[in-house]
């Protein structure tokens, strides 16, 4: 990165941080207007303070609201390229934007909608959270060359995977790119994606090329084998259950517990539901590194916030009681208990 849009990233996090959206608006039209090309405006100005913003909201350097600015006014800070740049004529085919239903976080696929029309493709952006069904119908009446198949939470793997399949049927083939895919695109190849990006210079530049047509009668249980011992459809059905279980013996164990508030119970409930959706999510791919790498990422998450991470153990415990029955899911809850009783747990984001 050059030291001009190092500058330019610098100036624009002070502008959305503070929540001065003329003056983030004012920072990439003097970006654009010095000569910076408009793709690195939209990565390595926008995208880079986009993801910096995720990092401090993780290490609790910026509140929820703060993040939510920032995000707002990065979104529409990326509107202002469609009044700036004349983009060139369509001519590299046509590409869908969208998605995962249930996922919205929309910046990565804006970014890349930006990056393809900048590139030269005719792009449909869809937005956040598609359902499947009217992605579908989309294609069917615009029949775009590929989707391109965005994703940051991994607990939407199982209708990402879903949603490829629908689109596969349409004989439309996906690409699929963001965090919920893996760091190496593992999940996009589990779940038979046509091509994998980690990035949208990279996506755009595969998508340059034909992506292969999608193989005739594919079905989604064939990529999993795995899932015939219906431990995912029966830990997804019991979740709530699961959940008030714990909670109940979490009360019994932790004393402090038994004078929380409402508010109190009820994010420690949305806690232990994000445990359970995320070790039905691993489950569903058959990976250990899905849920150990949550519950790592969880532990640091409650370091910063003063919470000390032994307190998820209980929750483990418990849960694998519950689950005593079911191999697959307690070898997972086993492993995490593991991983979190590794110095290293939870010190990553308290520096």
């Amino acid at each position: 990165m050059s030291t001009a849009v190092a500058e330019h990233a610098e100036r624009l996090w002070n502008a959305v941080t503070t929540g001065d959206e003329y003056t983030a608006g004012d920072v990439v039209v003097q970006a654009l207007g010095a000569g910076t090309d408009p793709e690195s405006v939209l990565l390595d100005v926008i995208g880079a303070v986009q993801r910096r913003v995720g990092q401090e909201w993780a290490a609790n350097r910026l509140t929820v609201a703060q993040e939510h600015a920032a995000t707002a006014i990065n979104d529409r800070v990326i509107a202002t390229f469609g009044y700036l740049l004349k983009r060139p004529e369509p001519h590299l085919g046509r590409v869908t934007v969208a998605c995962v239903d249930g996922e919205w976080h929309a910046m990565p696929a804006r970014l890349l909608s930006e990056v393809l029309r900048l590139r030269g493709f005719q792009v449909d952006y869809l937005g956040a959270q598609v359902p499947a069904p009217h992605l579908v119908a989309h294609l069917h009446r615009t029949g775009p060359d590929a989707v391109a198949l965005s994703g940051s939470l991994a607990t939407r793997l199982p209708t990402a995977h879903a949603t490829i399949t629908a689109c596969q049927a349409t004989a439309t083939p996906v690409i699929a790119g963001g965090a919920a895919f893996g760091h190496d695109g593992r999940y996009a190849r589990l779940l038979g994606a046509e091509a994998w990006a980690p990035d949208a210079r990279a996506a755009a530049d595969r998508l340059a090329r034909p992506l292969p047509r999608p193989h005739a009668g594919h079905q989604p249980l064939d990529d999993l084998p795995h899932l015939a011992d219906q431990e995912y459809t029966l830990v997804t059905r019991s979740s709530g259950r699961l959940v008030k279980t714990v909670l109940a013996g979490l009360a019994e164990r932790i004393p402090a517990m038994r004078t929380y508030t409402d508010l109190q119970r009820q994010y420690t409930a949305e806690d232990l539901a994000h445990i359970v959706e995320y070790l039905a999510t691993a489950l569903y791919v058959g990976d250990e590194e899905l849920f150990t790498g949550f519950l790592t990422w969880t532990a640091g998450i409650l370091t910063a916030r003063g919470v000390p991470a032994a307190s998820l153990v209980p929750a483990l415990e418990l849960l694998e009681a519950e689950l005593r029955d079911f191999p697959r899911a307690t070898g997972l809850l086993r492993a995490a208990h593991t991983r979190l009783a590794e110095p290293a747990a939870g010190s990553e984001l308290s520096a």
